[in-house]
């Protein structure tokens, strides 16, 4: 027979409880002037007036903080290096993994696709050598230059190295969703 522990409420301070009831009331007394917006009481003494206005004005505080602490941190410069080097990691070992032997590549004319994820158009900007979030849907990228951002893209096999082939490497970005997508073709 297992017994569970119940959480204990220590952590929750006097002056936390204070501040929730206080914007409990508060919320209550904007649900009651809402609820009748042309005859909802309003309080008779400037003191019992200034109490109400105190507490909307600490419960809409209350409300900028929450909506404040939810938002995304902005990203330092070496926060954004760093997620741009894990998508480069990402893609080449994406990339690499697709560049398996077929017959096409005799000729050159195989065709690889990586398709990623990358919600923050600063970092994909940064995965792509670029000063800022990318202008473009489509793009056309010399290989050299995407092989200089990505890594070493040539794979071996057993008498030879695959390679990319084509002149440039693709990029579609969707801004919708943030997927985004390198497609081009290698061979020997």
């Amino acid at each position: 027979m297992s017994s569970t522990k119940r959480k204990s409420n220590a952590s929750t301070s006097a002056s936390t409880k204070k501040a929730r009831l206080a914007n409990e009331v508060a919320a209550e007394s904007v649900r009651s002037v809402l609820a009748q917006p042309s005859d909802f009481l309003i309080p008779e003494g400037e003191v019992d007036v200034r109490r109400l206005i105190l507490e909307l004005a600490h419960y809409a505080r209350s409300l900028e903080d929450q909506i404040e602490s939810s938002k995304p941190k902005p990203m330092s410069a070496v926060e954004i290096g760093a997620a741009a080097d894990k998508l480069r990691a990402a893609a080449r070992s994406g990339i690499r993994k697709q560049m398996t032997w077929k017959p096409t590549c005799k000729t050159g004319t195989a065709k690889w696709v990586y398709d990623g994820v990358c919600a923050d158009p600063i970092v994909f900007g940064a995965f792509l050598g670029l000063d800022g979030p990318p202008g473009f849907k489509t793009k056309k990228m010399p290989k050299d230059e995407f092989e200089d951002l990505v890594g070493d893209l040539h794979v071996p096999i057993r008498y030879d190295t695959l390679r990319i082939t084509s002149a440039d490497v693709n990029i579609r970005l969707s801004e919708a969703d943030g997927t985004f997508k390198c497609s081009g073709t290698y061979g020997k």
